[in-house]
């Protein structure tokens, strides 16, 4: 038995510990793309996508539905139209150029790749900052039998993909400026059986100019909402909330009477937020405290309100806070309290006191 183990372990191949160490062998395949993206470079220089998540220089997204995914290359040469998105595929005589996309432009602004079509594979959603002085400009495109197709374009200030409909497909929410009003406006884009429809735009509450935030969320009973935060004056933020209503775009928390949205809040830092996790975004709205002393007035304090906002603008209570963003905590409260607590501070130390209504 012995005898036969030496055999056995003698007709193996031992590795040395400089075999076992070594640097991976890139795969051939890559080198052959690797050849083919420097051929197709010739005269361009890398140009990668300046925001959002997709900012790497060579990306990969399987346009055509086909499980296997292309390779998409940006980059930026001369002439009106300088930026270039090449694309690559895999071939059984290995990478080859599948297509390229030439925009406008002087860099590329941000990129998704996203279902809007229901046909299988990704869209290409790709913004481009055309100057300073001139709005970006954002277009669509699909991959029909090998070779792309431009959905439609249209100029933004911001865009982001949301499904507000819950069909499994993405639409396009584009804010823009608007042209005889200071209001910026909404625009929601779908693709239904290959045709671009746009809904009736909606006016927002402030100047695209002075955009803040702009999130997805749900609103009170599940519905899928965006939730926009505008700036006006020095000190206050106008939240709008955009979602379909009876499969109409509409602008849930626009009052008629005022012509913003129902909550100005005086905090630049109090933004709409998921404040209890629980899968629905909460609004802010502030609450005066009382002051430590009813003659001093002068360093006014606020409790914040957060409540939740259903798709017929009904609003439902979920939380009192008190927060600190200097100091990156809030506490909550009970509600009960909110008419009658109030706070005084020395140094790093906060002291919370309640109101006694029924001393005299």
């Amino acid at each position: 038995l012995i005898l036969a183990a030496v055999c056995l372990l003698s007709a193996c191949q031992i590795r040395t510990v400089d075999q076992m160490y070594r640097v991976p062998k890139r795969p051939e395949s890559y080198d052959d793309l690797q050849s083919v993206m420097d051929s197709a470079m010739t005269g361009m220089d890398y140009s990668a996508p300046r925001a959002g998540e997709n900012q790497q220089t060579v990306q990969m997204a399987d346009l055509d539905g086909d499980g296997i995914r292309e390779y998409l290359l940006y980059a930026k040469g001369d002439g009106d139209k300088p930026l270039r998105i090449l694309i690559f595929t895999q071939s059984t005589d290995g990478y080859v150029l599948l297509d390229t996309i030439v925009c406008t432009g002087s860099t590329f602004d941000l990129v998704e790749y996203v279902q809007m079509d229901g046909l299988g594979g990704m869209e290409i959603v790709v913004g481009c900052q055309i100057s300073q002085d001139v709005p970006r400009s954002v277009c669509v495109y699909t991959l029909e039998q090998g070779s792309l197709h431009q959905l439609f374009s249209t100029n933004y200030s911001k865009f982001l993909t949301c499904d507000l409909n819950e069909d499994q497909k993405m639409e396009l929410l584009v804010l823009r400026p608007g042209v005889d009003t200071e209001q910026g406006m909404a625009e929601l884009y779908s693709v239904e059986d290959g045709v671009v429809e746009r809904a009736k735009e909606i006016q927002m509450s402030g100047p695209t100019e002075k955009l803040k935030r702009v999130i997805t969320g749900r609103l009170h009973g599940g519905r899928p909402a965006v939730f926009v935060a505008t700036s006006v004056e020095e000190n206050a933020i106008i939240t709008d909330v955009y979602a379909m209503i009876g499969d109409v775009f509409t602008n849930i928390s626009l009052s008629k009477d005022s012509g913003t949205s129902v909550q100005t809040l005086r905090n630049y830092y109090v933004y709409a937020d998921d404040i209890d996790e629980d899968g629905e975004v909460e609004l802010p709205s502030l609450i005066t405290m009382k002051p430590l002393q009813q003659e001093n007035k002068v360093d006014q304090q606020y409790l914040i309100r957060w409540y939740a906002i259903g798709e017929d603008g009904s609003e439902t209570d979920k939380m009192h806070t008190y927060h600190n963003y200097l100091g990156g905590w809030y506490l909550q409260l009970d509600p009960a309290w909110t008419d009658r607590i109030t706070v005084s501070q020395d140094g790093n130390v906060y002291a919370f006191y309640l109101w006694d209504e029924n001393y005299l």
